[in-house]
């Protein structure tokens, strides 16, 4: 869900999944019970994604396959973040939350569907 949306009350815990802080978005009107930076992807990664022609399939393709890359990796923020996640899960609904204006395109869409085959 994108971070201006307003909380529903079927969103149950909300997370940011980005590692910048959205533009004009009070931390109360967010209603985040989380801030999980680490499983953003990397400043290189992403700026590679938004300098691309961002519509275009390879460059999703590219972005996915590299944000996937880093999300199996060895970092233990990012396995910290995803035990953190987990927990979350457990207890109920999750939402995460991004700022990207593309609602199909974004590292939100990306980790659910790596979170989901997973």
């Amino acid at each position: 869900k994108r971070t201006h949306q307003p909380a529903g009350s079927d969103d149950g815990t909300r997370v940011l999944v980005d590692r910048l802080w959205p533009r004009g978005l009070s931390k109360a009107k967010a209603a985040l019970a989380d801030w999980l930076k680490p499983l953003s992807p990397r400043a290189a990664l992403r700026e590679r994604f938004h300098h691309a022609t961002a519509d275009s399939d390879e460059a999703w393709d590219a972005f996915r396959h590299g944000y996937f890359a880093e999300l199996d990796g060895d970092d233990e923020a990012v396995k910290a973040a995803l035990f953190t996640l987990d927990a979350a899960a457990k207890a109920g609904p999750v939402t995460l939350l991004y700022a990207a204006k593309s609602e199909e395109r974004n590292n939100a869409v990306a980790l659910r569907e790596w979170l989901l085959a997973r």
